[in-house]
Parts: C-alpha cells; structure tokens; sequence
C-alpha cells in the first residue's frame, strides 16, 4: 500500500459507546431560615476580607463541579426542547393542560423533554413527556423557598447556580416553549432571544404559547421598543405566538429537520481532518477521505 493511503480503521480500533450514565444523586438542597444560597454566598457585595480571594477562587471548583455532572449526563440525551413556565399554575388550569399536551406531542416526536422539575408548568411538561413515553428531565435550583422535584423527573440534575442550569437550558435544546410565568421565565425568554439575535444559536425557535398573556408585551416591544430603533422588525419575528399544541410542535420539527439538513450539508463538505459536530453538541472529527490507488 502507498505511503500517502491511510487504511480504513479497524473495527476493533473503534470506541465502545460509553454505558448509560444513572442519574445524578439528589443532594439536599432543603434550606433552614436565614440561609443564604449559593448563588448569593457568590454574588455577595459585602466588605472584602484577606480570605475572601482564596474562597472565590475555590468556589470555582464547585462551579466547574457543577459543569461537568451536568454535561456528563445531558450530552448522550438526544433531541430535546425545553419547556418554561409558571410554577404557581395549578393542575385544573388551562394552560396545566396545554403544557402537558405540547410535551406529550413532543415526546410522541421523538424529543425529550427538560424543565426546571418544580411545580407548575414544570411539572405539567414532565407528566406529559413522561406517560407519553418519551425522556423528561428536570435541572432543578437551589432556592430560598421550597420547590422540589416534581414527580414525573426522570432524569434529575440539582444545580446551585443559576448560570450553569441556564448553560444546560439552551446547550442542550433545539427550541424553547415558553408558557405564561414570572421573572425566571422572563428571564429565558430575553437571553434565548440575545443568543439567536448575537449569532450564538441558530434555527432556535422560541415559541410563546398563550396569545392573550403576551399580547401586552408585545405589543411593548413593537410599539415602543421597535418603535424607537432600539431593535429591528426580524428580532421581533424571531418570536412565533401560538394557542396551539400541534402548532407549537409542527414549528420545533420544522426548524430540527433544517438543522440537521445544513449540519448534513457542512459534514459533506468539510476537508479531511475538519471538525463537525456530533451528538450533544460536542464535536468529533471527519475522517479523512480515502486517496485512490
């Protein structure tokens, strides 16, 4: 065989796919009164104090900590959508119903399903993944009133900073499905919108699901926002507003199908030796192309 032809590799030279990893064990993220929570502890203004350098700095550890459990067990997960909402919703309300419709679709669809794996909306999307067969995970929060774990988490990971659970909401999801809810909600929506407006994600939907309790932000956003220059009419349309399960899901299947076309596309056309992606977002590299003898 020529110096310059690289033989095909061996079978038993490739890697095992690694085995299936348990869930990560449930810490106790119960609070006594008074308590401050991790993220606090991190975010504290208070006076600095010689020892306070070398307690951040180790802090870090506990960060990183944090990363890895969390990669390690969500990069084998699939295609998955995560799901925002209330958690003050209760299981006779609407949008209970809806939630647990939108999940039960998706699961049915061939995604999995991720929430913060509280009450709530939360829990409605993780019934709904869960009775209909597919994988629902829950990335719950320390926080400094009681939450807790749904009943319907599968896969549960506990995160003490809000910044590495919001990292593993957007890494490992191919859209957002936000139901009417409070500040935490809000807060997903705008940085999933930052994300996709600055080029960090692409073919992202964001659905808003309820028409009525988005109207009036909305409605902000064009009529004062928009209107002063301070975005321009394509960030608004990268919004899709829908009363409608199906509706919700057809749009996630949609844009999934795209982005698997164009990573298709951009593995064919990568050199030998280039990097595309792979599964979970990580990337693994192309083997070079056979020469001709």
């Amino acid at each position: 065989m020529p110096d310059d032809v690289k033989p095909e590799p061996d079978e038993a030279d490739v890697p095992a796919p690694p085995p299936p990893q348990p869930p990560v064990p449930l810490p106790d993220l119960s609070m006594k009164p008074g308590q401050q929570t991790e993220d606090e502890r991190l975010l504290s203004r208070a006076e600095p104090t010689p020892t306070d350098t070398t307690t951040d700095a180790w802090r870090v550890f506990r960060i990183m900590g944090e990363f890895v459990e969390g990669f390690d067990t969500l990069a084998r997960l699939g295609p998955a959508v995560s799901v925002f909402g209330s958690a003050r919703v209760l299981p006779d309300s609407p949008q209970y119903h809806a939630a647990e419709a939108t999940a039960a679709l998706l699961a049915r669809a061939g995604f999995a399903v991720i929430t913060g794996g509280g009450p709530g909306i939360m829990e409605a999307a993780n019934k709904g993944a869960s009775e209909a067969g597919g994988e629902s995970v829950g990335c719950n929060i320390e926080l400094p009133f009681e939450q807790g774990m749904n009943a319907y988490v599968q896969v549960a990971i506990n995160f003490r900073y809000f910044f590495v659970r919001k990292t593993m909401f957007v890494k490992y999801a191919e859209a957002f499905v936000i139901f009417p809810g409070g500040f935490g909600t809000m807060d997903e929506l705008f940085e999933s919108l930052t994300l996709i407006q600055t080029g960090k994600v692409r073919d992202f939907p964001v659905i808003l699901f309820g028409s009525e309790y988005w109207s009036g932000l909305l409605g902000w956003l064009k009529q004062t926002m928009l209107a002063e220059g301070k975005v321009h009419q394509e960030d608004l349309d990268l919004l899709i507003v829908t009363d409608s399960p199906e509706e919700a899901v057809t749009h996630i299947i949609d844009a999934h199908e795209r982005h698997r076309a164009r990573a298709l596309e951009r593995a064919a056309a990568a050199r030998p030796g280039d990097a595309v992606p792979g599964p979970g977002g990580f990337r693994v590299p192309v083997p070079p192309r056979r020469q001709a003898r």
